[in-house]
């Protein structure tokens, strides 16, 4: 090898890796702030598999729907992402079917904008809560596989503990997962989902207490239960999300449910310069009449930005 090009490629490797340090964030900063993004509003349609959960493991085969079928559906109803939920795996999620998934929405251009798992983070110090800490981390190692950017994860319901020791709980689980998460360049939401955050100010105070640079707030804009207006509430977790969910319907506390106001939800989004995913969750009847017909509304209101 000649001399100087080795020298020069030492160089060059030396600068490169200095750069990529300075643009990666470290593993431990201070309180989150909310997020700061470049340029303007990007929304990107996806469609949760929760919206099919009455399908997935259907005893009749022919209501049946699988993860492959329902990656078909949503290429054929023009979303830019699948988000595989994990409860529809099956009980032993192998290397293999993870590459089959991931290799079957890119034939059909489709990325996988993240997935979810269920679990509680206010849990005492001991076994159970260590099964929950390594299920999230499990998932990672899954999301990894499949090219899945982020994660929605839960506070969960305080079990043997005060509220304030259960917040404590869930920030130290959240900076063990964050930190492996953000090894392997995988953001984890927290979802407003009840529990120790049905307060939209628990869930920011615990947010901003982590310390990771992985761990945001995954945007659900029909899990809000305070007296408050809830498109207010939205407004005040948007700077922090790095995923958002979509339902249909939307409530007060004490209030039936009303249609959800799309307009208003992407003013939210567009005036916190959100840039990412919005995943269509349908829990109201009939999703096989529902969806397209919401599915085509979202398009064509992110086409106006």
């Amino acid at each position: 090898m000649n001399p100087s090009f080795s020298l020069h490629r030492r160089a060059f490797l030396k600068t490169a890796g200095a750069t990529l340090a300075a643009l990666l964030p470290a593993t431990s900063l201070q309180a989150l702030e909310p997020l700061q993004r470049a340029g303007r509003c990007r929304l990107r349609l996806s469609l949760a598999a929760y919206s099919f959960r009455d399908f997935f493991g259907d005893a009749d085969p022919a209501r049946r729907l699988t993860l492959t079928g329902f990656i078909d559906y949503c290429a054929d109803h023009g979303c830019d992402a699948a988000e595989l939920t994990s409860y529809y795996f099956p009980k032993e999620v192998t290397p293999t079917l993870l590459t089959a998934l991931k290799r079957h929405a890119f034939l059909r251009g489709l990325a996988i904008s993240g997935t979810a798992v269920g679990n509680n983070f206010a849990l005492p110090d001991g076994p159970e809560r260590d099964a929950q800490i390594a299920h999230v981390k499990t998932w990672v190692d899954h999301a990894a596989r499949l090219g899945a950017p982020h994660i929605r994860v839960f506070a969960g319901d305080a079990k043997g503990l005060d509220r304030a020791a259960a917040k404590r709980q869930c920030i130290r689980a959240l900076e063990a997962c964050g930190d492996y998460a953000g090894n392997h360049g995988i953001w984890l939401g927290l979802e407003n989902h009840g529990g120790i955050v049905t307060e939209v100010a628990d869930l920011i105070e615990i947010v901003r207490a982590v310390q990771s640079p992985w761990v945001g707030v995954n945007l659900d804009t029909g899990n809000f239960y305070s007296e408050a207006d809830p498109y207010e509430e939205m407004a005040r977790l948007a700077p922090y999300a790095v995923n958002t969910q979509l339902k249909v319907a939307i409530s007060r506390r004490g209030q039936t449910k009303l249609p959800t106001d799309l307009d208003r939800v992407i003013d939210v989004l567009t005036k916190a310069n959100y840039q990412g995913y919005v995943a269509l969750e349908y829990e109201e009847q009939d999703p096989w009449g529902q969806i397209p017909g919401w599915l085509q509304r979202m398009r064509s209101a992110f086409a106006r930005l």
